[in-house]
């Protein structure tokens, strides 16, 4: 039988250029982890994640320098290679430009953060025991800047190299968070000794046949074995089990690959939260010596049966983008989610349940997981399954022209390619996105003078991309960015599939989301402080004014202070304090997601989803997020949960000064209710009142406009 043996203890890591700032010699190192990381526990940096200003820039030496991870290699560990016929070496993720080596003999290397690497070790570590294993970290900016050199400059949202390099686009900073260009073993290590065959990639396709009553799951396992020499002439037997139902395949000797099919009869269908139940259904694959009946490996996963589709047919108002799941229409109710850390290894199980659980709470259905940041660990996909959460899945390209030539392109696919099976048996997985306005941004941000016909990542969205998906997940949609639309219309059209709303808040008040008509929105957003806990933390001494330097060490959005100060103007004035401007801003943004969700939300089915930007935070950051770094939530959590809720009424403008009340109904089950409308003055008294009975249907909404006696104003200045 195969053993798996973690490398996570025994490390040590040292810089590996010469640099002013760096430590000399060896410090203890962490995997999974990163160099950062290790500096701060060794007490040689502080965390620049913690807010405090000049943190940042103290630690932006970290990126330019070379780094060696090394480790030595026990007796038993060595003696894996004399117990076995083959022994990898197994690195889950490798952050980013790295050459691995043991004894000093070359493994192979890495150019590639989203990708997992397994590298033959068997002889280096045969008789090896104490042989060091090493993995040598060449900077991520010298990397990146040389391939630009070589490429030529392409266009971004910031001036940094990071669509030069298949790493997280945001460790490089963004709008909201901190540039801290890391490097390290960020996921775990391991050694995996096997014999005669091993299952080198499952990917499971799971669908639903037939109809109500008559339903069957299949899951058809795509199976490709790798073997040894000695194995080649081994046949082998898969058996596969999912609930009750099992079927065996046999193996040929010679052969590589087979497929294993399993039909469930009436299995129970899953559904995100607020549409039905979320059963997970077991999905275990044994492989075996088919003349000896000796186990060799094996592979189990966790599954749910449901259809997911996204309907695109024309309508008379243009282009509907409307998610259906189980042949149903779903109103999505949605955050935007970032890497929730800067250092995403210290992200645990129990940190993405909480995260996710907030959302959860406040009513969301949907998280977005935006293009800037990485595929996220099993655990967030995990509890996504568990709680009904859908996820829309970016792949990693955002805001910048990407070059399609070499060696980037290689690693594209690679990697694309291997998320994509990763991925592909998490029910709650519903929509595969090419990019983050990348369509857009060459469309309206002056891209096309600057490229000068060099290549930026079309070739991705609308190609590769879409075949990989539709090659290895045929069964679920994918759309080639956000914002998009069909051919023949701007990318950004609200009348044609999802858009991105920012003239709010960059330049125009909340009230002109009210304004809009669009058919789905995956993004839009307005800015606040973190809780005041938060802030305090971040900057310990000093005010917290907003133009306060520690509080605009915090800003990162371009003309951010500003932005909240003509945000606040209309509706409050100046404030008079800094402890008036921290709640009022908070205040402001709570209204300005209730009036867009609500607008939104008031033209179901028409628009049928509103997802907000953003959940989370990497930091304490002045941003756009509903729940703030360390997790607190703002009072936006607090206004999106209302909005959010399964039974809702917006007031709405309706013609001129009229008003009007929308009542939606997100349920199952009829809503039939008096409707009492009042208007009253700041001291509580009633002014004017009307009441009116209706009847919203399942899944409907009713308009109901208000008599104008109750929405007109007396003295508007009262």
């Amino acid at each position: 039988m195969a053993v798996q043996r973690e490398l996570a203890e025994g490390w040590s890591v040292r810089a590996a250029s010469e640099r002013a700032e760096a430590p000399e010699g060896a410090m203890p190192a962490s995997v999974p982890g990163c160099v950062h990381t290790d500096l701060i526990a060794a007490g040689v940096i502080e965390d620049p994640t913690a807010g405090r200003h000049g943190g940042e820039e103290a630690t932006a030496w970290i990126g330019r320098t070379d780094w060696t991870y090394t480790r030595a290699l026990g007796p038993d560990e060595a003696a894996l290679a004399d117990s076995h016929e083959r022994v990898d070496l197994v690195f889950d993720g490798l952050d980013t430009v790295a050459d691995v080596s043991v004894g000093g003999r070359g493994l192979g290397r890495a150019r590639n953060m989203h990708r997992s690497y397994r590298f033959d070790a068997t002889e280096a570590l045969r008789g090896g025991a104490g042989r060091e294993l090493a993995v040598a970290f060449a900077s991520p900016y010298r990397y990146a800047e040389e391939l630009r050199e070589r490429l030529g400059a392409r266009p971004a949202a910031y001036d940094e190299p990071y669509q030069f390099i298949r790493k997280m686009a945001c460790n490089f900073g963004w709008d909201w968070g901190p540039t801290v260009v890391t490097s390290g073993l960020w996921r775990p290590v391991r050694l995996h000794a096997w014999s005669t065959a091993r299952l080198a990639r499952v990917r499971p396709e799971v669908t639903v046949e037939g109809g109500d009553g008559g339903s069957t799951g299949v899951v058809r396992l795509h199976v490709r074995v790798e073997r040894t020499g000695p194995g080649r002439d081994t046949p082998l037997t898969l058996s596969a089990r999912v609930g009750g139902a099992e079927e065996a395949v046999r193996i040929p000797a010679g052969r590589d690959d087979t497929v294993a099919e399993v039909r469930l009869p009436a299995p129970e269908l899953w559904w995100p939260r607020g549409y039905g139940r979320q059963p997970l259904y077991r999905v275990g694959l044994a492989l075996t010596d088919a003349r000896h009946g000796k186990e060799l490996d094996t592979w189990h996963r966790d599954v749910g049966f449901r259809t997911v589709d996204v309907d695109t047919r024309p309508d008379a108002d243009g282009t509907p983008f409307t998610l259906r799941v189980n042949g149903r229409p779903v109103l999505v109710k949605g955050f935007n989610w970032i890497p929730d850390d800067c250092f995403p290894s210290r992200i645990t199980p129990e940190r993405y349940a909480e995260r996710i659980g907030q959302a959860v709470d406040a009513g969301a259905n949907l998280l977005r997981v935006w293009g800037g940041g990485i595929y996220e660990s099993a655990d967030f996909y995990r509890v996504c399954d568990e709680r009904g959460v859908l996820v829309w899945q970016d792949f990693p390209f955002a805001c910048a022209a990407y070059p399609e030539e070499e060696p980037l392109a290689s690693e594209v696919e690679a990697e694309a390619r291997e998320a994509v099976v990763r991925l592909a048996h998490h029910p709650s997985l519903a929509l595969w996105c090419g990019n983050n306005e990348n369509l857009w941004g060459r469309r309206d941000w002056g891209w096309e003078e600057e490229l000068a016909g060099r290549t930026w990542g079309e070739g991705y969205y609308r190609g590769l991309l879409p075949r990989v998906v539709a090659e290895l997940d045929p069964t679920r949609p994918y759309i080639p960015g956000s914002p998009y639309a069909p051919e023949g219309h701007h990318p950004n059209d609200p009348a044609h599939g999802p858009m991105h709303i920012w003239d709010v808040w960059n330049e125009r008040d909340y009230t002109a989301y009210r304004e809009y008509r669009p058919r789905f929105v995956s993004e839009f957003g307005f800015q606040a402080p973190p809780t005041h806990a938060t802030l305090r933390a971040a900057v310990p001494d000093g005010p917290l004014s907003p133009d306060a330097p520690g509080v605009l060490g915090l800003q990162k959005a371009e003309d951010g202070a500003g932005k909240l100060s003509r945000g606040l103007a209309p509706h409050f004035g100046s404030p008079a304090s800094e402890e008036d401007w921290h709640f009022l801003a908070q205040v402001n943004q709570a209204r300005a997601m209730a009036v867009g969700v609500g607008h939104f939300r008031a033209q179901w089915p028409h628009c049928a989803g509103a997802v907000v930007w953003q959940l989370n935070d990497c930091w304490p950051s002045l941003s756009w997020s509903a729940v703030d770094g360390p997790g607190r939530r703002k009072p936006v959590w607090f206004a999106l949960r209302r909005a959010f809720a399964e039974r809702v009424v917006a007031l709405v403008p309706d013609g001129g000064s009229g008003l009007a009340a929308v009542l939606g109904n997100d349920t199952d089950r009829e809503w039939a209710a008096p409707v009492r409308l009042a208007r009253r003055s700041l001291s509580g008294a009633v002014l004017a009142e009307s009441e009116v009975r209706v009847v919203i249907a399942a899944r409907g909404s009713v308009r109901v406009v208000l008599p104008d006696e109750v929405a007109a104003a007396g003295d508007p200045a009262r």
